[in-house]
């Protein structure tokens, strides 16, 4: 596929940035969001446009890219009034960057493919700095003719772009990832507090963690957070909580459960209604700090 006409839907910190990759590469773009100042930004670098709704964008484009907060959100997206469902292509393919509820991911892309529309899922590692540089981790999921067919345009989004099968498993891939970091970061944090709480401190703590295996790239976002009051993780709480409570849906859809990320789950929770929500996930830290038995 040579120089497809891309739609774009979702403005965010990632979506923003990765939008910029693509208009450095020279692709035309068609873009929504509720953000105005951002689709005003996006115009202005050129070679853009702006959609009135996702029935119109999807009518323009070859690819429609998704970067919303929740699967609830993509299916409006989708579903709705002049919704994608309504003006795409036959031929074209709809890749939802998300993280999103893998049920209902198969469910969007059974619907697309009644249409003859494809779908990908291909949830995102690595930082919105990244996206702006093209070097994404992707983790794509879909049938493997769609999937070759836009992989040239993935490999200008990500330095790592893995193929996971059937339609879905990129987002179960996501989830279960999510689960075992944000359970480390709030294992991490709540350490970090216990050991404030003993008189321990937290920096030579972090000397004698870091020496041994469990080192690793969360503990230093925990400890810049709990030691150097540096939060720079780049990844919400109320993102985090989201993700656990779709990992938690997934589990359930599996017909097992998870009682370790039942327990990461209700902590992001109660640090989301103590109104930490728009915090990085290290600042749970606080939340255990204050935590009395």
């Amino acid at each position: 596929m040579n120089k497809p006409v891309i739609g774009f839907i979702g403005l965010g910190l990632m979506g923003s940035n990765m939008v910029e990759n693509l208009q450095k590469k020279g692709f035309d773009i068609v873009v929504m969001d509720l953000n105005k100042d951002a689709v005003a930004a996006v115009v202005a670098r050129g070679n853009a446009k702006e959609a009135a709704s996702p029935k119109v964008l999807a009518e323009a484009s070859d690819i429609v890219m998704l970067c919303l907060t929740t699967s609830e959100v993509v299916e409006k997206v989708v579903y709705g009034d002049n919704g994608i469902l309504a003006g795409i292509r036959e031929g074209a393919v709809l890749i939802d960057f998300g993280t999103s509820i893998p049920a209902s991911t198969r469910k969007i892309g059974a619907d697309l493919a009644a249409k003859g529309a494809g779908m990908i899922d291909a949830p995102l590692g690595r930082t919105p700095a990244h996206a702006k540089d093209g070097l994404l981790n992707i983790m794509a999921a879909g049938n493997k003719e769609t999937f070759d067919k836009v992989k040239p345009i993935l490999d200008t989004q990500g330095e790592n772009v893995f193929y996971l099968g059937a339609l879905g498993a990129g987002h179960t891939t996501k989830l279960i990832n999510n689960f075992m970091g944000m359970t480390t970061v709030c294992a991490m944090s709540q350490a970090f507090a216990v050991a404030d709480r003993a008189g321990v401190d937290r920096a030579q703590l972090y000397e004698i963690m870091s020496s041994g295996p469990s080192n690793s790239p969360f503990m230093t976002f925990c400890k810049n957070y709990a030691v150097d009051g540096v939060s720079d993780l780049g990844f919400t709480i109320a993102n985090a909580n989201k993700d656990l409570r779709y990992f938690l849906r997934l589990a359930e859809d599996l017909g097992t459960r998870t009682e370790i990320a039942e327990g990461t789950s209700h902590n992001l929770q109660a640090a989301l209604d103590a109104g930490m929500g728009n915090g990085n996930v290290p600042e749970i830290f606080d939340y255990f700090l204050k935590l009395k038995a």
